[in-house]
């Protein structure tokens, strides 16, 4: 076996996390060990050890198992020591109010950019995403701006692979995509209307760091009947004005570095 190659209990350990994380309450033994492909003795000795070391709890009355806090306060934890979250959460509040639509912050990644913190906006209808949702480039406000502003190697990556398409908006044509992509560069702001969900938008800018290296996107999220495929004026200054908020706290010049 290769240094590189993964230890396969780890693997199912975090297989099982992560599907009592997509459950929404507790899950069963069978269950689990279809989602990670393994026997159920093999599921039962992971979840012991899980449960003995404070991640897992077991239902007495259903036998079904969930997730404790402690990977909830694990991740605050990680949160906490993330310059750019610490910072965009002083100013999400603040756009939340000036538009009444749900505020998000993520993080670019390999494979999308992941949603770091939400604040929900105050309406009766709740259209949001959580903390952890890992978006895609080519269908997202937050992907298209990490094509335009993050590193050269995300466009030199997208370019060699198929674009799911999630509905009939998605943009799945490679040129299509990065014409856009260029015109986004130019205007600072990028929308993704109806293109990952039927009937929601996001408006999505760039936040910047010290150094001008993109840090992460700000976006709101809502209807499409609140945020069109063209937004408000008043809509896309408020994303901007924010963005470059959390830039100036995060020490940005004003100088964009391609990374």
């Amino acid at each position: 076996m290769s240094d590189s190659a993964p230890i396969q209990s780890v693997v199912t350990t975090l297989n099982l996390l992560e599907t009592m994380v997509q459950a929404n309450g507790p899950v069963g033994v069978s269950a689990l060990a279809r989602a990670a492909s393994a026997t159920k003795p093999r599921i039962y000795r992971h979840l012991r050890t899980l449960v003995d070391q404070g991640y897992v709890m077991q239902d007495p009355l259903t036998d079904k198992y969930q997730l404790t806090m402690k990977l909830f306060h694990m991740g605050q934890a990680i949160a906490e020591q993330i310059d750019f979250l610490t910072e965009a959460r002083i100013i999400m509040p603040i756009l939340r109010d000036q538009v009444n639509q749900a505020v998000s912050v993520g993080q670019i990644e390999e494979n999308g950019v992941r949603i770091l913190d939400i604040i929900r906006n105050r309406s009766e209808i709740e259209i949001t995403s959580r903390p952890g949702t890992l978006f895609n480039f080519h269908s997202s406000a937050q992907g298209k701006i990490a094509l335009a502003y993050g590193p050269i190697n995300l466009r030199k990556k997208i370019k060699n692979t198929t674009l799911p398409q999630w509905t009939k908006k998605t943009v799945t044509d490679i040129t299509q995509l990065f014409e856009e992509i260029d015109i986004i560069q130019q205007q600072g702001w990028a929308v993704a209307p109806e293109e990952a969900l039927i009937g929601i938008n996001a408006l999505a800018a760039p936040v910047f760091d010290k150094s001008g290296i993109l840090a992460g996107t700000i976006t709101i999220v809502g209807s499409v009947q609140h945020i069109a495929a063209e937004p408000a004026p008043e809509q896309i200054q408020a994303i901007q004005d924010a963005a470059h908020q959390i830039s100036l706290r995060l020490g940005y010049t004003g100088k964009i570095t391609k990374n």
